[in-house]
Order: C-alpha cells, then sequence, then structure tokens
C-alpha cells in the first residue's frame, strides 16, 4: 500500500552572493524533515537531520535569521550522503512525495546529483503540491497561500517554529488530513528537473478539465518555441484537430497564449512556457484548458495589449533611432572644428547625451546645416 512522505527541506547559500555560486547547486541543503503517512494521513514514522554543508560551509545570514539554525548547530550535522541514503531507505518501496510548492524537489535532486548519488525516481516524475491541492479545497486554485498562513487559515494549533524542516513537515501533514482527498487526488504535479530527452519520451497528461504536456529539449529557445508539436492544437479531450482562434502570441519572449475552438467540446485555451535546465537547454511546458466567453474576451484583450506594448516599443525605437542620427547631424555642425559652425543653438548640457528629443526639433534640423554636413564626409 502506497504511502505519502510529506517533505521539507532548508538550505543554504554562498554567504558571498551570486559571484561565488556552483553552477547547478544554488542552494545545499542544511536540514531534511519527513513525515510518512498511510493512506489515512496517520502518522508512521518521522525523518529528521541535521546536515553539515560542504560546498557553502558559512551559514548565509539570511538563512539563519529565517531558520534559527546555527553554525555550531551544524558543525555537528551529519555528511549529506549519509544523510541522503539513509533518507532514501526511510521512504521505503511504494511512496509519493508532498512538498509545500514545487521547489523541494528540485533542491533534493542538485544535492543528490552534486554527489552522484542514483535515486532511482520514476520518469515521469509525479508527486502532490500540498500548497496547490490546498488552494483547490479551500481558495479558488490560483493562489499559493504561505505554509503558515494556511495554518492559520484552518486554525490549527501553531505549536512549532516554522522553517524548521520537520516542523514545517509536520504542518503540511496536518493539512492534508483536512484536504477533501477524493476531490484532488488525480491533480499531480510534474516535477521538471529532470526532463524528456527524446521526442518518444515526452510528457502529456490529461487532467480530466486541463492537460499539461512537457517537451523533449532543445538546444535553443527558439527552437523550442518554433517546434510543430509544441504549436500544436489538438483538442485534449477527444483528440481531433482545433480551429485557430487566436494564434500563439508571446507576452514577454518567454510565454505564449492562444485560443482554439473544437466543434465538440467548445472553446479551449491554450499556454506554453520556454523553460531552461541547469545544463542550459530548452523545453516547452504547455497547458490546454477549456474555457468560456468571457475567458475568450480576457485572452483576446491581452493580445490587443500585447500589440499596443509592441508598437510602443517600434515607436520609441525609431524615435531613438531618428534622435541619434539628429543627434550626430548636431555635434558635426556645430563644433568649433567645422567651418559651418554657428553658436546660435545651445548644445546638449551633456553632449555625451544625445537625447535631443527633449529639444525642440524643428530648430534643430533649422540649425543643421546640410550642405556642410555632406562636406564632412
Amino acid at each position: 500500500m502506497m504511502n505519502y512522505i510529506v517533505l521539507d527541506l532548508e538550505w543554504n547559500q554562498s554567504a558571498k552572493g551570486k559571484k561565488y555560486t556552483l553552477p547547478g547547486m544554488p542552494f545545499e541543503i542544511i536540514q531534511m524533515g519527513a513525515v510518512k503517512l498511510d493512506n489515512k494521513f496517520d502518522v508512521i514514522d518521522e525523518f529528521d537531520r541535521l546536515v553539515c554543508p560542504q560546498v557553502y560551509p558559512v551559514l548565509h545570514s539570511v538563512c539563519g535569521e529565517v531558520t534559527g539554525i546555527t553554525q555550531e548547530m551544524l558543525a555537528d550535522g551529519e555528511h549529506f550522503v549519509d544523510t541522503a541514503l539513509d533518507f532514501l531507505e526511510w521512504c521505503g518501496q511504494d511512496y509519493i512525495f508532498c512538498t509545500w510548492g514545487s521547489t523541494d524537489l528540485v533542491e533534493l535532486q542538485r544535492n543528490l546529483n552534486h554527489y552522484a548519488i542514483e535515486a532511482e525516481f520514476p520518469m515521469p516524475f509525479l508527486f502532490y503540491d500540498v500548497q496547490k491541492l490546498y488552494s483547490l479545497c479551500f481558495l479558488n486554485g490560483k493562489e499559493r497561500p504561505a505554509l503558515q498562513t494556511a495554518i492559520e487559515q484552518r486554525g490549527i494549533a501553531e505549536k512549532e517554529q516554522y522553517h524548521m524542516a520537520l516542523s514545517d513537515a509536520r504542518y503540511t501533514a496536518q493539512l492534508m488530513k483536512l484536504l477533501d482527498f477524493e476531490k484532488v487526488r488525480a491533480f499531480y504535479s510534474i516535477d521538471t528537473y529532470r526532463v524528456p530527452k527524446r521526442r518518444k519520451d515526452e510528457i502529456c497528461m490529461n487532467f480530466g478539465n486541463y492537460s499539461k504536456y512537457i517537451s523533449r529539449v532543445f538546444d535553443t529557445r527558439e527552437k523550442a518555441a518554433n517546434d510543430r508539436r509544441v504549436r500544436s492544437c489538438n483538442c485534449f479531450l477527444c483528440g481531433k484537430p482545433m480551429e485557430r482562434k487566436i494564434k500563439w502570441f508571446a507576452t514577454n519572449g518567454k510565454t505564449y497564449y492562444g485560443l482554439f475552438f473544437c466543434e465538440e467540446h467548445g472553446l479551449i485555451k491554450g499556454r506554453f512556457k520556454i523553460k531552461h535546465t541547469d545544463d542550459e537547454q530548452y523545453y516547452a511546458v504547455k497547458i490546454l484548458k477549456r474555457t468560456d466567453d468571457a475567458g475568450a474576451e480576457k485572452l483576446h484583450a491581452r493580445q490587443l495589449q500585447e500589440r499596443e506594448h509592441r508598437r510602443q516599443r517600434r515607436l520609441n525605437k525609431q524615435e531613438l533611432d531618428s534622435s541619434v542620427d539628429i543627434g550626430v547631424a548636431y555635434k558635426l555642425c556645430h563644433t568649433k572644428t567645422n567651418p559651418a559652425y554657428y553658436p546660435d543653438t545651445q548644445p546638449p548640457a551633456h553632449e555625451s547625451d544625445i537625447r535631443v528629443l527633449s529639444y525642440n526639433i524643428e530648430e534643430i534640423l533649422k540649425s543643421v546645416r546640410f550642405p556642410d554636413l555632406c562636406l564632412q564626409f
């Protein structure tokens, strides 16, 4: 029978700043806490270890303030390899991870990878994001409250300190017991620390009212964004091709939106985001979801807004290009080494600042003697 491993981690980072961060290892685990639950969400066992950091041995001041962990406490901690091997054995064979948010499993795998520890996690690597499940049960499904906020909302006694691994795991386990789990059981999350390498390994999961697709990796962002399958628009409910109502458009170069119509299932909205791995490869995560006329209107308004932003960016670029051209002409014609120098127009206060659009452009153009300017070339 499957158990639930409610995991929480605390981690350290470089006390010297980002410049000294090890690639692929931004955070080093310094504490692991977990609660093992049975299928009725009753506690079976607990796991609690402090880890002596090796990559970032000096405790970052913020980490110490948030967790209450001290440098002296870490000195008595175990090596991560010993802790990780004990933890994986403790988990057993048939289990699923449950975490508050999606970052803990990423950092766990980064740390395992750093020490070349092989963990037989499945692919796709499914887990329960309890923060998301809590929102689906008690909020609007979109909010992502802090753990302490959720505990306060449910009136659970706050007997332990927050931001200690085992304490946070215990709080998360208590919240799980309050969920209408049959309502949210199907809403797995998919870890993307490891992503498909080949087309045949790509992930596509149907959750009933939406689907999620994770592409294979590409060597550039552009290849990922323009891939045929990433941009395909078949209905996730019946598999039939859909009519494009709004073609895919990007809002920031990373996130794309589209609107489609299925004759059987109506309006379907789509979103895909281009993400990158630690080794600078790129992949897409696409979500298709049913919507209505109101949702379609919101998407259309977003498209119009993005078009206006692009138009403004083009205009600003054109104005900047024009200002540079006028500024060059101005400086050529208004320099004392130029026989055509006429000091009747005040130059910019700082010659390096050629944003001359703040001046009266007509006056500048009048003062530029183009025949003399031509003699300069």
